[in-house]
């Protein structure tokens, strides 16, 4: 009949409920998916060493910047002065007989401060002094001129010609205390034996 009631349509606001019962079930049906103990294992190993990892990264980049500089060490005292022989000197008037003086000059290269604590020469029969008066302090990069003073106690304990003198210093600096011998060329031994044969040429007088 043509005056018939057809199909109802859906009104607003109307869902489909099954549709979206149906595609619930599914979806929890799929998710969560479980892993296999295997694989677990697997994956949870593989961010324990990311996290190790970035844990090392980032100690590395933050630890002190010195962390890898050796300070150098200073050098030994005698590896580092000089002394360089001048020249013979007059000694002041009315100074006691058979003594005479001759200068020399010490330089210290590099490295810390060197302070001299003794000076002195291998013969029994000389006395000597120096200006200035041990100790003293000599920095790196500088010099200083030191006035020797002999005086002859015993001419039987000289050489008559000193044919390779040397002297005795004793040197210390922040990295060692040294006893060193400095020979100062030929012509510190020619004046050396030269000042010698004055001061004992009237010994027998």
């Amino acid at each position: 009949m043509s005056d018939g009631v057809g199909p109802v349509e859906p009104g607003e606001g109307t869902r489909a409920w099954e549709a979206e019962d149906a595609q619930g079930a599914g979806a929890s049906r799929l998710w969560p998916i479980p892993f296999p103990g295997r694989h677990r294992r697997a994956a949870l190993g593989a961010l324990t060493a990311l996290a190790l990892l970035a844990g090392g990264v980032l100690l590395w980049a933050t630890r002190p910047q010195e962390r890898q500089r050796a300070v150098p060490a200073a050098p030994f005292p005698s590896q580092v002065v000089n002394i360089a022989y001048l020249g013979p000197l007059s000694v002041p008037p009315g100074t006691r007989p058979r003594t005479f003086a001759l200068e020399v000059l010490l330089s210290v290269e590099s490295g810390p401060p060197v302070t001299t604590t003794r000076l002195a020469q291998p013969y029994a029969g000389i006395f000597l002094t120096s200006a200035p008066r041990s100790p003293f302090r000599t920095k790196a990069g500088s010099a200083r001129k030191i006035v020797i003073t002999m005086h002859v106690t015993d001419c039987g304990n000289v050489p008559e010609d000193a044919g390779l003198p040397f002297l005795d210093v004793t040197l210390r600096n922040a990295r060692a205390i040294q006893d060193h011998s400095f020979i100062l060329g030929p012509r510190y031994a020619q004046d050396l034996s030269q000042a010698l044969q004055v001061a004992c040429s009237n010994e027998s007088a």
